[in-house]
């Protein structure tokens, strides 16, 4: 699987792959975040 493998010391290193998976992670909490708060205002603030 994908997530398992080790990483490969001759592939070179890419800032994009990296900014890239920064912003993806920012992009997914706050998704989680927006859920979590329209659950929240549905059942206990209304």
């Amino acid at each position: 699987m994908y997530l398992f493998r080790k990483k490969d010391p001759n592939r070179p290193s890419n800032i994009n792959i990296k900014i890239m998976h920064v912003i993806n992670a920012i992009a997914i909490t706050m998704f989680v975040a927006g859920i979590l708060w329209k659950l929240v205002d549905w059942f206990l603030l209304k």
